[in-house]
């Protein structure tokens, strides 16, 4: 059994983190935090988890608290983990951060797209982008772990068959993505209100996305080279869940497009690709750390479009930080998150 501590406990990814390690066997919450909420009982801001975490309350951050941890996760604003992840990481204890402080590799980029400085860049050449369906054994031994975006997460692994195969022209890629509510986090905005969001649909960050620079980082390593992306994201009238309509040009005759991406997940516990000319549902995935993907080949011509869906809180976001901390700490990889999506 370990023990682990939670950073910002008061958010969405941060409630999905202690549904998902209620069901654990082998973590324990030790402690959780919230400026806002200090002192308050965690089954009193969410009672969905009276019976799991009766005696937990919310505190202030104390890293001499957190430091006592076996891992820390930070699910934060971006900022937040670059002030106290390097006095954790000295105390001994591995970070698992799901914000975006330490997803792009190069701080000048990551300062332009967050609008500040970095404010840990001795830590970027350690931190290990979490995506395990690409960096496992990285993942295994690494004492930071960055957990990727959830429009990263859907668009990656949609694309990367294709791109480590080289067989799409990697300057001209598309991705057109929906998201629910959920992904603009839990702080009151006008624009997630009911009334303003519920029956409506729209597009936003066309000329420039926080994320773009992340999945071109992602699908250039596949590639290996730069790589060309036209990413636009959207709003939807839903909770949760993200749809994300991939599409590349081909460069020559793939062969069996189907088989390729079958091979490729083969052994991916959270990757489902579904039969030939399926139509992949974000209800399908809710709830459930689980990616699926479909793939088309429109009139046998020269574009390849791939339906990718995750449910942008767990596969996108706090279930994807268990399947990292379970390597991290030679767990079962599916431990804590073998439930199936929630239906209707």
């Amino acid at each position: 059994m370990i023990k682990v501590g939670i950073v910002g406990g008061t958010g969405y990814t941060g409630v999905e983190l202690l549904r998902l390690l209620a069901r654990h066997p082998h973590v324990e919450v030790e402690a959780i935090t919230s400026r806002s909420e200090s002192g308050l009982g965690v089954c009193e801001l969410y009672p969905n988890l009276r019976g799991h975490y009766d005696e937990l309350r919310f505190s202030e951050p104390d890293p001499q608290r957190l430091g006592k941890c076996d891992a820390v996760f930070f699910a934060t604003p971006h900022g937040v983990a670059h002030a106290l992840a390097g006095e954790l990481l000295e105390q001994g204890t591995r970070i698992i951060d799901l914000s975006a402080d330490f997803r792009i590799r190069d701080a000048e980029l990551w300062a332009e797209w967050y609008g500040q400085p970095h404010g840990a860049p001795e830590l970027l050449e350690e931190a290990v982008y979490g995506l395990p369906e690409v960096n496992r054994e990285r993942i295994r031994s690494s004492r930071l772990i960055a957990v990727p975006g959830c429009y990263p997460t859907a668009v990656q692994l949609g694309f990367l068959p294709l791109l480590e195969a080289g067989l799409v022209d990697p300057q001209h890629l598309i991705a057109d993505c929906k998201s629910g509510v959920t992904g603009a986090g839990r702080g009151a905005k006008v624009p997630s209100l009911l009334a303003e969001a519920s029956e409506s649909l729209k597009a936003y960050g066309a000329s420039g996305h926080r994320h773009l620079p992340e999945i071109r980082q992602g699908l250039g390593d596949a590639a290996g080279d730069n790589v060309g992306l036209t990413f636009v994201p959207h709003l939807t009238p839903m909770i949760r869940g993200i749809h994300a309509t991939l599409y590349g040009r081909l460069t020559s005759e793939p062969g069996d497009l189907q088989k390729r991406f079958e091979e490729r997940y083969a052994n991916e516990p959270f990757v489902d690709v579904m039969p030939p000319g399926s139509h992949p549902e974000t209800r399908s995935v809710k709830g459930a750390n689980m990616c699926r993907l479909a793939i088309h080949r429109p009139g046998g011509g020269d574009t390849v479009i791939v339906l990718s869906v995750i449910d942008n809180l767990v596969k996108g976001a706090s279930g994807q930080a268990v399947h990292n901390l379970n390597l991290m700490f030679g767990f079962d990889e599916t431990a804590g998150l073998d439930a199936p999506a929630i239906m209707p």
